[in-house]
């Protein structure tokens, strides 16, 4: 494999934070479509980061380069509109869960549920002692992991927070332990610049090693997102929070892009309740540690989610990347 250029490039979220990117993200488009027509593969397969991928589909679809996007837009979340221009882009949408093609069908658009690759590669995880000798942990005490996210502008919104969690559950369960998981070097630098300004200095941060971080916890607290997934396929108890700007988050709700009543993947699959959401001016230090304790404080609760959890993995668990494979060959043969 050549990359051109580094995945970090697109690593912007929100929507004004993407307002001054936006000419790079342009430049960076236009330069990849050249590239790409000069190469003139038989198919493209744009994965997820749609609001990048899509419209480089459709100029490429317009020179007759088939287009498969992988990884539906939650479409059915938010910006319901975009099914029309995914409609336009992709010849094929390859869909994560189970639920997603339906939808589509009823867009008049081309799409098939190919389960979800983590939860093949993913097994549930039972022995958190062992993933704390793993990181060097002490295996004895309660184990709180933060998952934070892994972009800048995450850290930003969700370090504090989640810090502020920490330093209230340590003061609650003598002998707690904290650890993080930083997705790069300049996650885990804005991350330390947080511990730094809080001084609070008694969490240990792991690079690269999310599932480990995870494995080891008795409860995390979780950033949206993929994370959420991850944690819910180790089978870990969690606290899901979310934050952007505050100007992004009104906005969004003012034109009523935002459809969903739920935003972790485990209660969205499930199409109920069963991790708590805080999110937004709810994303609080207190809130995070009160969540979390309920979790350290019922084990049976705990018990039952991760039965939940099981039954969730076990349908999203479809050999997805055979699947999906078999799913681009068949384009080709057409």
């Amino acid at each position: 494999m050549d990359t051109w250029w580094d995945a970090q490039e697109l690593a912007v979220f929100g929507l004004f934070e993407v307002l001054s990117h936006f000419p790079r993200l342009l430049r960076l488009r236009r330069e990849l479509f050249r590239r790409l027509l000069a190469l003139s593969p038989d198919v493209f397969i744009g994965i997820d980061a749609p609001d990048f991928n899509l419209g480089l589909e459709k100029k490429l679809r317009r020179k007759a380069i088939q287009t498969v996007h992988y990884v539906s837009p939650t479409v059915w979340a938010w910006r319901e509109k975009r099914v029309r221009k995914i409609g336009k882009a992709a010849d094929l949408v390859l869909c994560l869960f189970p639920f997603e093609p339906d939808y589509y069908r009823d867009h008049g658009v081309r799409a098939t549920y190919v389960g979800h690759p983590m939860a093949d590669q993913i097994e549930a995880d039972h022995d958190p002692v062992a993933a704390r000798i793993k990181l060097g942990l002490d295996p004895a005490p309660v184990t709180v992991a933060l998952l934070p996210g892994s972009r800048e502008s995450e850290i930003e919104r969700l370090a504090a927070p989640m810090i502020e969690a920490a330093r209230i559950l340590a003061d609650q369960y003598p002998g707690i332990q904290f650890t993080a998981a930083m997705a790069n070097d300049r996650v885990r630098a804005r991350f330390q610049q947080e511990l730094d300004r809080l001084q609070f200095s008694d969490i240990s941060l792991f690079e690269r090693q999310p599932r480990t971080v995870i494995a080891a916890a008795d409860a995390v607290i979780c950033a949206s997102g993929t994370a959420t997934l991850e944690t819910m396929l180790v089978n870990r108890p969690m606290v899901m929070t979310y934050k952007i700007s505050p100007a992004s988050y009104q906005f969004a709700k003012h034109l009523k892009l935002i459809r969903l009543k739920r935003f972790s993947l485990p209660n969205i699959l499930a199409g109920e309740d069963l991790v708590p959401e805080l999110i937004q001016q709810d994303a609080t230090g207190v809130n995070l540690a009160s969540a979390t304790a309920k979790w350290l404080n019922d084990r049976e609760s705990c018990h039952r989610l991760q039965q939940r959890f099981a039954s969730l993995h076990e349908q999203l668990r479809c050999d997805a990347s055979e699947r999906a494979a078999e799913a681009v060959s068949g384009l080709l043969k057409t």
